[in-house]
C-alpha cells in the first residue's frame, strides 16, 4: 500500500498566512491550484506575446506540486523563513527531508517520475520554475488584494512588498498580467461584466 496521493490530499488542511489575521482563510490546496492556473497563464503569455517556447502544461504541473513538502512541514511564513541565513538553511534541510519522505510514499518507478515535481531541481525546468515562482508571488499578491478589498488592512505591507518582489523579477509576462489582469481582482462580481 502506498500513501503518496492520500498524503497529497491533506493539502486542504494546511492553512496559509498563519501570522496574519485573515478575513477569508486560504489552504495549501487552494493556493496550489491558483498558482498552477497562474503559471499556465504566464507560460502562455510568454509564448503568445513574448516569443517564448515553454510548455504551459508542465508549468502548471510544477506549480501544483511546488509546495507539496508543506504537507509535512506546514506553511512557514516568509518573514520567518528568510529571517536569517541559518533559519533559511535549516528550513532547506527540513524541506529536503520532507521531499524524501513524500517520494518514499511511492513505488520506486513512480518516485522517479514524480521527483522533478516534488524536488523542483531539474535544470531543464529552470525557465519554467522562474514562472512558477512568479505565479506563487502573484497568488500571494491576489490574496493581499482580496483581503484589503474586504477591509483587512493587515495585508497592506504584504501587498506592497509582494508587488515590489514581482516588479524586481522584470518578467514581461508578469508585467503584462499586473497591468491587464490584476485590476479585475479589485472589482465586484457585477463589475466584472
Amino acid at each position: 500500500m502506498y500513501h503518496f496521493f492520500a498524503k497529497l490530499s491533506r493539502m486542504k488542511y494546511i492553512r496559509r498566512w498563519g501570522l496574519m489575521r485573515n478575513v477569508l482563510s486560504e489552504n495549501l490546496c487552494e493556493h496550489s491550484w491558483e498558482t498552477a492556473v497562474l503559471a499556465h497563464a504566464l507560460a502562455t503569455l510568454r509564448n503568445t506575446r513574448f516569443g517564448g517556447h515553454v510548455d504551459p502544461n508542465r508549468a502548471a504541473v510544477l506549480a501544483l506540486y511546488h509546495d507539496a513538502p508543506e504537507i509535512l512541514t506546514g506553511d512557514m511564513p516568509t518573514p520567518v523563513k528568510y529571517a536569517s541565513p541559518r533559519i533559511r538553511s535549516a528550513y532547506s534541510q527540513v524541506e529536503q527531508e520532507a521531499q524524501n519522505e513524500l517520494l518514499g510514499l511511492l513505488p520506486k518507478d513512480l518516485a522517479g517520475e514524480y521527483s522533478p515535481f516534488i524536488r523542483q531541481d531539474d535544470p531543464a525546468d529552470k525557465e519554467l520554475l522562474a514562472l512558477v515562482k512568479a505565479a506563487d508571488k502573484l497568488s500571494a499578491l491576489i490574496k493581499c488584494v482580496e483581503e484589503r478589498g474586504m477591509g483587512n488592512e493587515e495585508f497592506t505591507r504584504a501587498e506592497d512588498s509582494t508587488l515590489a518582489s514581482l516588479e524586481e523579477m522584470r518578467l514581461p509576462e508578469v508585467e503584462y498580467f499586473l497591468r491587464e489582469f490584476l485590476p479585475s481582482y479589485r472589482l465586484t462580481l457585477d463589475e466584472q461584466q
